[in-house]
């Protein structure tokens, strides 16, 4: 969300100082150097990436407008693990198979719907939950499987945030182009008077100008912040995997969500008791 407040806020503040300066909006609007920045932009990221990550960036892009996780989301997390291993203290393993064969209807898992919305960490959970309770992967073996699980994933999200600062990189040098191309049709026009040279001047460096704020202003925070979503989103998965790994150890419950309560930065993290008095509240149990 704040990365299209800050386009904003960059937009105004640049047209506003324009205004100022006695600049008129009108001359901004040049519909064929925002086709030519447009097209290049489109071209460079499909011709490089190809329609599905296309796709992908389109939807990592509309996800900023959702909230990332917050403290609740993560004491959410923790309490639904919390019980589900208490589950398995009291009835063993067998118990947390109902709950992790369709995790939608679990009486457990479906009280956190932050969490069956997260269908990545709903998947990671309950797959590696099912390799637990075969019995035949050691927690260090469990492990190394979950951490390359993460890495796969994380380098799959972090693509589109790669795709986007590369187009951003690429606009001041389209904007270029596209100044040029502007500049050739004004040397048909040197013998038209210095009020149409200047117009066609004056519209062949708004490309510049464009292909410059477009990608400095505008794509790149949104790559930023696509990147530091993704990040975000692996820090969940995170407490996920080191609260499986303490209870493939054999781990108390309180002992498995506090692996994974320290893997949530200080920020938004509970405090101990916090935790503790929230995962055992009644109706968690």
């Amino acid at each position: 969300m704040f990365a299209f407040i800050g386009i904003i806020i960059g937009l105004v503040a640049t047209l506003v100082g324009y205004l100022m300066h006695g600049g008129q909006i009108g001359i901004l609007i040049q519909v064929n150097e925002i086709i030519t920045l447009v097209g290049a932009a489109l071209g460079i990221f499909i011709g490089s990436y190809g329609m599905k990550t296309f796709q992908g960036t389109i939807k990592s892009v509309l996800g900023l407008l959702k909230p990332e996780a917050g403290k609740q989301a993560y004491l959410d997390l923790l309490k639904m693990m919390y019980q589900l291993f208490t589950v398995a203290r009291k009835e063993g393993l067998l118990g947390l198979e109902k709950h992790i064969e369709k995790p939608e209807e679990s009486d457990i898992i479906k009280k956190f719907p932050s969490f069956l919305a997260n269908h990545h960490a709903v998947h990671f959970f309950c797959d590696t939950m099912k390799v637990v309770l075969t019995g035949a992967v050691g927690p260090h073996d469990l492990s190394e499987m979950m951490e390359m699980d993460l890495e796969v994933a994380h380098e799959e999200e972090m693509v589109p945030a790669e795709a986007l600062q590369n187009v951003a990189d690429a606009m001041p040098a389209v904007g270029i182009v596209a100044a040029v191309l502007g500049v050739i049709i004004t040397m048909g026009k040197i013998d038209s008077g210095p009020t149409v040279i200047g117009e066609s001047v004056a519209a062949a460096l708004v490309g510049t100008f464009m292909g410059i704020f477009m990608g400095y202003v505008c794509i790149a925070p949104i790559s930023k912040s696509v990147g530091a979503r993704v990040k975000s989103g692996g820090m969940y998965m995170n407490c996920i995997r080191h609260a499986l790994f303490s209870f493939a150890r054999g781990e108390s419950p309180i002992t498995c969500v506090e692996f994974a309560r320290r893997q949530i930065e200080p920020s938004i993290r509970p405090g101990f008791v916090e935790m503790e008095t929230s995962v055992k509240e009644k109706d968690a149990a």
